[in-house]
C-alpha cells in the first residue's frame, strides 16, 4: 500500500476508492496520506465501525454500504481504486460486472489494484460445487463457507482487463498449515491503468 500512496502522490491523483473497504483500515491510511477517501463496503458494521474510526482520527472519509456490482459514483469520478481481496467473492459474470464498474467509475489514465484467486491455489483444486469454469462454493468451517470463489490464470487475466493497460502482474504465494496439512494460497496483485 505504501507503494501505491507514494505511485499515486507522483501520478497526481486524488480521487480514492477503497472497494470492500471493510473496517477501514487502507481507507484511513489513504486519507491521512492526503487523498479525497471513499470507502464501500456490503456490511454495514464494517462500514459503521470504519466511520466511528475516521472519526476518532479526525478525518473526513465517504464513507457507504452498498454493492460492487453497482457502484453509486458518478462516471469518471475516480483517479484510482484499491480492491484488495474483495471481487474474487462471485461467479466470471460477477468478476466482469465489478470490472465494467469500475473502468466506468475511473478517470481515463485511472489507475486500479486489486487482487485475484489464483487457479494455483489449493482451493480450486479442492472437490468443491462447480458454479463455472472459473468459480467453486467453498465447503469448509469459517466465513467462507457457502461463499463462491473465482479464481484466474494469466490469459484470463489479460481478456479481463482488455480495456486497460496492464502494468504490472505478480502471483504471491501464501503457506499455511491447517490441521498438519499444508495449504498454498497463490493471488494474482493486478496493477492496470484504464486507457
Amino acid at each position: 500500500v505504501y507503494y501505491l500512496i507514494n505511485r499515486w502522490h507522483q501520478e497526481h491523483m486524488q480521487n480514492i476508492l477503497d472497494l470492500g473497504c471493510g473496517i477501514g483500515r487502507h481507507s484511513i491510511l489513504f486519507s491521512q496520506e492526503g487523498f479525497t477517501t471513499y470507502g464501500l463496503d456490503l456490511s454495514e458494521n464494517a462500514i459503521n465501525r470504519a466511520k466511528q474510526w475516521s472519526n476518532d482520527c479526525g478525518l473526513n472519509i465517504d464513507f457507504i454500504v452498498d454493492d460492487m456490482i453497482n457502484l453509486p459514483y458518478n462516471d469518471e469520478m475516480m483517479d484510482a481504486i484499491f480492491a484488495y481481496y474483495v471481487i474474487s467473492h462471485t461467479d466470471t459474470k460477477g468478476v466482469i460486472k465489478i470490472l465494467k464498474q469500475i473502468n466506468r467509475v475511473l478517470k481515463s489514465q485511472g489507475e486500479v489494484y486489486l487482487t485475484l484467486g489464483s487457479k494455483d491455489s489449493w482451493g480450486f483444486k479442492e472437490n468443491w460445487p462447480i458454479v463455472d469454469e472459473n468459480t467453486k462454493i467453498r465447503i469448509e468451517d469459517g466465513p467462507d463457507n457457502n461463499v463462491p470463489h473465482f479464481y484466474a490464470d494469466p490469459q484470463l487475466i489479460y481478456e479481463l482487463f482488455s480495456d486497460f493497460d496492464i502494468l504490472d502482474v505478480r502471483q504471491i504465494e501464501k503457506i499455511e498449515q491447517v490441521n498438519d496439512q499444508i495449504k498454498k494460497h497463490h493471488h494474482y496483485h493486478v496493477l492496470a491503468k484504464k486507457r
